[in-house]
């Protein structure tokens, strides 16, 4: 009894000694160039880009001055119409689309291959003589398809394109999407099915691109998943869980951790901020992502 109690009253003690340390200790991970008045300088160790489609209500020559300013030079899922005012600011097309057909119709169903072939036997010459690498694609829905019907349709259809991006070099991404909020039905919503895809089809110019977002609502482990299979993963996407907001303490997922597995595992292409802005200075929460993340 005696020891039960000693242990309570350590703990309290400990509890009253950290207290008032809790909001500015175990927050200081978030802590940003406004916080402290600063100029902030990235690290290097981090290829940072953001996805155009979140910031829609900029231009993207308007995003392309906003992401110089911070200090960063990379633009996420941006097709040919828009890769010459890219080029015009230096900045990078770090996941080129366009060749998809939309997020539901893909590669697990045969229906589909004759248009998905054609589009990217177009689109891959294309990306390449623009000096871009990364393409997306998607699995596409399900309907009614077991795991290994649509294993087996993608590697097929995936094949068939294959030869043409390892000749160009450029490396098709096959996002991760969840099937449980944002993407019902969709056929690539765990790491293990993509992971098997991969080496099916066979070629280091076919990887996943790892929606941190989305694997952490279908399947969690985050962390851990990354380590175990980082060697099919060319590209990563972030958002806040829940919400698809920003990346702040507001929300379930510690970025640095995330982003600093990451680095270790030697990954040296692009991680992309994929949040949907719901504060005001939207491009503020684009800077304080961009600082969180470069670890």
């Amino acid at each position: 009894m005696s020891d039960h109690r000693n242990r309570r009253n350590a703990i309290k003690k400990m509890l009253v000694g950290t207290a008032a340390l809790g909001s500015s200790t175990m927050l200081s991970s978030f802590t940003t160039e406004q916080d402290s008045g600063e100029p902030y300088k990235l690290k290097g160790n981090v290829n940072h880009s953001v996805c155009a489609w979140c910031f829609g209500s900029l231009s993207i020559e308007e995003l392309c001055i906003a992401v110089k300013k911070i200090g960063f030079s990379a633009i996420d899922l941006v097709g040919p119409k828009d890769w010459p005012t890219l080029k015009k600011h230096g900045v990078f097309s770090s996941m080129c689309n366009g060749a998809e057909i939309n997020l539901v119709d893909g590669f697990a169903e045969k229906n589909f291959h004759a248009k998905l072939v054609k589009n990217y036997e177009e689109m891959i010459p294309m990306v390449a003589k623009a000096g871009y690498k990364n393409l997306i694609c998607f699995s596409g829905n399900r309907r009614g398809m077991d795991n290994e019907t649509g294993l087996a349709n993608a590697t097929e259809g995936l094949k068939k394109i294959v030869g043409l991006a390892e000749k160009h070099g450029v490396i098709l991404q096959m996002e991760l999407l969840n099937s449980k909020v944002d993407h019902k039905d969709y056929m690539c919503d765990r790491t293990s099915w993509g992971v098997e895809l991969c080496k099916r089809v066979g070629s280091g110019n076919f990887k996943l691109l790892y929606d941190i977002y989305h694997m952490q609502i279908d399947e969690g482990d985050v962390i851990r998943n990354i380590r175990d299979n980082h060697q099919y993963l060319g590209h990563y996407h972030t958002a806040g869980v829940p919400g698809r907001h920003e990346i702040d303490d507001q929300q379930e997922l510690f970025y640095p951790a995330i982003i600093k597995a990451i680095v270790a595992t030697g990954f040296k292409d692009y991680i992309a901020q994929e949040f949907i802005p719901a504060k005001a200075d939207k491009l503020g929460s684009l800077k304080d992502a961009i600082h969180l993340c470069d670890v």
